[in-house]
């Protein structure tokens, strides 16, 4: 799929989350002025971050569609990551909220109305939170999309808490014990700390450049399945990512003999092998070393070298911990 059709499918995602999510926090605090129910507004408060959250999202993914530009000449992927943070820190904060309001009430009990209502209205937001928040998070996966993927998380989450709210109503309606209500809000609200905590942890390691080490196992692996004896070393093997955008960078050793068309071929082919890890095309960035001769001899495949000064000793396996090494592999005589 073209990158503007993906984009737009990614704005298209996010504005669905975003009007589905204002029509359900309405519906929600309906059902809490009709109810009174601490455990309704738990909910009611966690819709109220979907909105603020998908409005973010929102404007990041507008402004990460956005081209480079002199001032940001890797894009401006960036604040899908920044997005996804503040989401994280709105969430907590609800959660500390809820808490909050809960625990005041399990002293000062305030008396709850029309309970079936409150879990009718509850149950249908709780679906359809779910359906969306699941289409969202496989589109966001899909597209490389942490906006997405937060949203989607953030929204089964508040799914998740509904079912948890749904089974306290049920046994309110049935045992019309109230201080359940409380109980149930607290809990939740512990949950929708965690969910997040997830949500900021993660996006903040994407602003931090934090190493995907399972997307650098499958980028060595590809390499070391096909390299080739000309490719004597390869490492500080590196990934950034700029929202959707990824960014490769790391340093090949190559014969000191080839000439710069020669090395170039050789490096067309190894940016042409990562490529194949990705269903689309990424930024890739090979700085070309040449080999020592008494010291890159020792890890050299190649079986006829007239310039061979020493003998091969061992054959690095490119690996994870052998590739982002920051130096050459060799052995000096």
């Amino acid at each position: 799929m073209p990158d503007s059709k993906i984009i737009n499918s990614k704005i298209r995602i996010q504005f669905l989350v975003l009007s589905i999510g204002i029509l359900l926090m309405l519906g929600k605090f309906i059902a809490y002025l009709i109810t009174h129910s601490n455990a309704i507004l738990t909910d009611a408060l966690e819709s109220i971050i979907n909105v603020v959250a998908g409005c973010f999202g929102l404007y990041s993914l507008l402004l990460a569609s956005k081209p480079k530009d002199e001032d940001h000449p890797y894009g401006h992927g960036k604040i899908e990551f920044i997005s996804a943070s503040i989401e994280g820190i709105l969430i907590i904060l609800a959660g500390i909220a809820i808490i909050g309001k809960s625990t005041f009430n399990l002293y000062y009990p305030s008396a709850i109305h029309k309970i079936d209502v409150g879990i009718w209205i509850i149950g249908i937001s709780g679906v359809i939170n779910f359906i969306i928040g699941q289409i969202a998070e496989i589109k966001g996966k899909k597209s490389d999309s942490i906006t997405l993927i937060a949203s989607g998380k953030h929204l089964k989450s508040d799914a998740y808490t509904t079912v948890g709210i749904l089974i306290g109503l049920v046994l309110i309606y049935f045992t019309k014990i109230i201080w359940i209500d409380n109980i149930v809000a607290i809990a939740c609200g512990i949950w929708i700390i965690y969910s997040g905590y997830k949500i900021l942890k993660e996006s903040v390691g994407g602003i931090m450049d934090e190493a995907d080490f399972t997307l650098l196992e499958k980028i060595t692996a590809n390499l070391e399945k096909y390299r080739k004896p000309n490719w004597i070393d390869i490492h500080n093997l590196r990934t950034i990512k700029y929202g959707d955008k990824l960014h490769i960078d790391c340093h090949v050793t190559l014969p000191f003999y080839f000439s710069v068309k020669e090395g170039h071929n050789e490096i067309d082919e190894m940016e042409q092998l990562i490529d194949q890890v990705f269903e689309k095309k990424v930024e890739i960035f090979i700085h070309v070393d040449p080999c020592n001769p008494d010291f890159s001899c020792s890890v050299c495949l190649q079986s006829a070298c007239n310039e061979r000064k020493i003998p091969f000793d061992k054959k690095i396996i490119w690996n994870l911990e052998n590739t982002m090494q920051n130096s050459k592999h060799g052995k000096n005589q």
